[in-house]
């Protein structure tokens, strides 16, 4: 897991308190803020607790509201998805799809958004036969519904071009991520934070290409939108300062990346606390980049604490966990401790060999 490049921008409506919230009462508003509160903070085991609470109450109503049974579904269902659960979540967010369509109709907006949670995890699996066809029904829906220049029509352009880039088709990816582009330039002016997004989406891109010339000032110019928008000490910052650093570290450039790393991490300790997912996210960049100079000694500590993190935030199982284990197998083969390193690949072995 060489980073984690949250700025792709994957339309998952992760959670949901709007829909007619007064049929529901306060208690479901209470505790759906309540999961998505805790699931920010990186504690998906107590936020799946009081998801399915909030999706009990849902449905228990007197007249219980369709459409806030919908959205408690979907907020369950991206929580045991960000748990690597996905064989839980599917059958969540297929439930909620049927739902919006018999409530809403099948090209209602709020549609697309169901049809987009699914593919997102088709994607996620890796199953693109399946998620593709989900993204462009969405898509079509948006541009029938919203018209073709809406911000949530370049929201689906930047998810279906995820899913080629993905697939190595590069080709098909491009022109997506630039009118994605263009739609957001042009509904939100060119400094907008929107628009520092799909930037990190043609950088990522380019970079998957090694066209690192055509990535850098890309990431560069997202960075200066988010420092200019939220100020320099904003997570959304310690993402962008994470991109333009693992552009440095493919290219060998370690003495630039390491204090972009180092800051990003600093930034995430600060503001997301120092046991949230993203922080472990950081420790393995720098401990990466230490362990291709060879300085052994100096990643270690850090493998070491970012598969503690991926275990108590994500569970034991999750395909993170053994990513991370696997990098820290790989240190220790090249420091000639065998036995440790055979130890922590069978268990990500194992972890693989689960259906998540």
């Amino acid at each position: 897991m060489k980073r984690r490049l949250a700025g792709l921008l994957l339309f998952l409506l992760a959670f949901s308190t709007g829909m007619t919230v007064h049929a529901q009462g306060i208690e479901w508003k209470t505790l759906t803020d309540e999961a998505m509160s805790l699931q920010q903070q990186g504690h998906y085991d107590r936020a799946i607790v009081v998801a399915k609470k909030a999706l009990q109450v849902a449905g228990q109503s007197e007249n219980p509201d369709p459409l806030a049974v919908a959205a408690s579904l979907n907020n369950l269902a991206a929580l045991y998805k960000n748990q690597g659960q996905y064989a839980l979540a599917e059958p969540l967010y297929r439930r909620a799809l049927a739902i919006k369509e018999k409530t809403l109709g099948p090209d209602h907006p709020n549609v697309a958004l169901s049809l987009n949670n699914l593919a997102v995890l088709y994607d996620t699996q890796g199953q693109y036969a399946l998620a593709e066809p989900l993204y462009r029904r969405a898509l079509v829906i948006k541009e029938t519904s919203l018209g073709p220049d809406h911000p949530s029509v370049a929201i689906g352009l930047n998810n279906l071009a995820a899913l080629y880039k993905n697939q190595r088709k590069y080709a098909l990816a491009e022109p997506l991520y630039k009118r994605a582009l263009a739609i957001k330039e042009k509904a939100f002016g060119p400094d907008h934070p929107e628009v520092a997004t799909c930037l990190n989406n043609l950088g990522v891109l380019y970079c998957s290409q090694m066209q690192y010339a055509l990535a850098e000032p890309l990431y560069r110019r997202a960075l200066a939108i988010e420092e200019k928008a939220h100020g320099p000490g904003h997570p959304e910052v310690a993402t962008n300062l994470n991109n333009l650093a693992a552009l440095y570290d493919d290219q060998g450039l370690y003495a630039q990346a390491e204090p972009l790393y180092k800051q990003s991490l600093a930034i995430r300790e600060r503001t997301l606390g120092p046991d949230h997912p993203d922080v472990a996210v950081s420790l393995n960049n720098l401990a990466g980049l230490y362990d291709a100079q060879k300085q052994y000694a100096q990643a270690e500590p850090l493998y070491k604490r970012s598969l503690a993190i991926w275990e108590k935030a994500l569970g034991p199982n999750h395909p993170d966990v053994a990513t991370s284990l696997n990098n820290l197998a790989v240190l220790y083969r090249k420091t000639g401790r065998e036995k440790e390193a055979n130890a922590l690949e069978k268990r990500a072995a194992a972890i693989r060999a689960i259906p998540h």
